[in-house]
């Protein structure tokens, strides 16, 4: 590693302040005074961050830091995290996000085409392949990773009992995992660069399963 590619700091412990602040400040006034502090105190250091990861996981981007409200019934104009994604929508995604609460690191399909999840709802439901599946998802969770439950179906899908043994996964609408961590010395240590990528390669042992298993975004809107 040359001098100009050394390991980022990690970032700003600032940054979870940040945050906690704009809960409570969910105006104009207060984001115009605390712009520069965004700037160079929670974006930057992710920017060096995405610099640190390189091209393994494909190109990066940050998101804005600003809600479309027009069709949403939380008016609140600033989002209350940064988040970090890869830049191809087509395929699984590698996912962070930054907020008060620590760190996010997760991927998988976040809105899965229709076709997408019927196959995995065909896969859930045949013996002879959920087996792969639910291996697959033992091995991230020995990383910590989980599936993620948020807008998951009240009920049984069209088509499956309730009572079906898998049906957990039955319900699911996001195919997507994720691994939650509370602030902690090693995010604003150089550290962290090593702790993302190896969050996101577990990561992509779930998109690679996406991938070997069920139709592309692309083939599914043929």
């Amino acid at each position: 590693m040359t001098e100009t590619e050394a390991q980022p700091d990690g970032l700003d412990p600032d940054a979870f302040a940040f945050y906690a602040e704009l809960a409570d400040h969910q105006n104009k006034e207060w984001w115009l005074a605390n712009k520069k502090r965004y700037e160079s105190h929670v974006k930057a250091p992710v920017e060096r961050l995405v610099d640190a990861l390189g091209g393994e996981f494909g190109p990066l981007k940050i998101f804005r830091p600003y809600k479309d409200v027009r069709f949403s019934a939380d008016k609140r104009p600033y989002k209350d995290h940064l988040g970090l994604a890869t830049a191809d929508d087509s395929a699984a995604t590698y996912y962070l996000q930054l907020s008060q609460h620590g760190l996010m690191l997760a991927g998988g399909l976040y809105q899965p085409a229709r076709e997408q999840l019927a196959r995995f709802r065909e896969i859930v439901d045949d013996n002879r392949l959920v087996g792969d599946l639910e291996a697959t998802l033992e091995e991230v969770g020995e990383s910590g990773f989980t599936i993620m439950t948020s807008d998951a179906l009240a009920t049984a899908p069209r088509g499956f009992r309730v009572d079906h043994p898998k049906i957990d996964l039955l319900r699911l609408k996001r195919l997507a995992i994720a691994a939650e961590h509370a602030p902690a010395e090693w995010m604003t240590a150089p550290e962290l660069v090593d702790r993302v990528r190896a969050g996101w390669r577990t990561v992509r042992v779930w998109n690679d399963w996406i991938a070997e298993n069920l139709p592309t975004a692309v083939e599914a809107t043929r």
